[in-house]
């Protein structure tokens, strides 16, 4: 036998110990961004990172649980021999006729036969049991899960996206940027309502704004590639995986077939985790979904469709209290950004132009 170049222990470095590691230090240093960190308070800040940093290491949990449990099942339901089950083994060929059961491919050439597992006279039954695990790979599938997780955890903070063009084409509008930007800082319930209906006024450069041209923005500037060296740092994680499925193949403890196995398992795992977690790559400005609302966080009745609600973290019995009191800002303020930081979380759920957190949209 080959003695495993990627044993283990350091595949759960690798995987697990390596991303949660690189997760936390990317949420403690970079989130919130720093377009959403002006105008909000500590405490706000504190509150983000640390609803990141949990979402980031539930997200990565649940891709490598999920592989793991998929692969083992299948390992101890499947039972198929590695290709270095009879170094494992160290069968007493000397006494094969003792080992043969059935013998019905006798018939045809005397040296097909099938033999039972007491030909094995390694002393080591851990080994000898391992050498019928081999589909799929274990290695794959949790390498797979933990790195390509992470591969999309990097990808989402740092918009790092094959560029598309929107839906709709933008327009070179400021003043009509700003305006929904406004809308979109108010609190959940004020949404889609004029804003000098809640006591902010209109500024001048909006007014002056809204009387100009309004331009479409050409195609070729309506979207563009991110840096290279991104992708190159991005791409690090899945090079790792694609290493470690290689050191499988060439030691003998894989077929091609298990590995491509394990692999589908992984990317299916990492992919169904993010998601879960995490906004879209390309739609969520790199944040994670917001809480439960606190009256669906065990469950919701038929037709209500989603556990997500204005009220975001409070109730609805306390819903307007916390309505009244975001509200009374409003009346003293004469601009946006005396609003920003009390409308941080109750803007947190979306609107017509998608979900926002903050004073940014995601």
């Amino acid at each position: 036998m080959v003695e495993e170049q990627i044993p283990i222990g350091l595949l759960a470095i690798i995987a697990l110990v390596i991303p949660a590691v690189i997760i936390f230090v990317i949420v403690i240093a970079l989130v919130p961004g720093p377009r959403t960190t002006r105008g909000l308070s500590r405490k706000t800040m504190i509150t983000r990172k640390l609803w990141e940093w949990e979402k980031g290491w539930a997200g990565l949990a649940l891709a490598l649980v999920v592989s793991f449990f998929i692969t083992q099942g299948m390992k101890n339901l499947f039972g198929k021999p590695r290709p270095s089950c009879i170094a494992r083994c160290q069968p007493d060929l000397n006494n094969i006729q003792n080992y043969v059961v059935g013998g019905y491919g006798q018939n045809l050439d005397p040296r097909w036969t099938l033999v039972s597992a007491d030909i094995c006279k390694n002393p080591d039954a851990h080994l000898v049991n391992d050498a019928f695990k081999s589909f799929p790979s274990g290695h794959a599938s949790f390498s797979w899960a933990g790195l390509l997780y992470l591969f999309f955890f990097v990808c989402s903070k740092f918009a790092i996206q094959i560029p598309y063009l929107p839906t709709q084409s933008p327009t070179q509008d400021a003043g009509s940027d700003r305006r929904s930007m406004a809308q979109e800082l108010l609190p959940l319930h004020h949404n889609g309502e004029p804003m000098t209906g809640q006591g902010i006024k209109p500024r001048d450069s909006d007014a002056t704004a809204a009387g100009e041209q309004v331009r479409p923005v050409p195609p070729r500037n309506q979207a563009a590639s991110p840096p290279n060296h991104l992708i190159v740092i991005a791409f690090i994680p899945v090079a790792a995986a694609v290493y470690i499925c290689s050191t499988r193949f060439v030691e003998f403890y894989h077929f091609g077939f298990d590995l491509i196995s394990g692999s589908i398992i992984g990317i299916g795992s990492a992919w169904f985790a993010f998601r879960w977690y995490h906004l879209p790559i390309g739609k969520g400005s790199g944040w994670a979904w917001g809480p439960r609302s606190k009256d669906r966080a065990f469950g919701i009745g038929v037709g209500i469709g989603n556990y997500a609600d204005a009220e975001g973290w409070s109730s609805s019995r306390t819903r307007a209290p916390r309505q009244q009191r975001v509200n009374e800002p409003y009346h003293a303020a004469n601009g946006v950004d005396a609003v920003r930081e009390n409308a941080s979380f109750q803007s947190y759920r979306g609107n017509d132009h998608g979900p926002t957190y903050g004073d940014e949209r995601v």
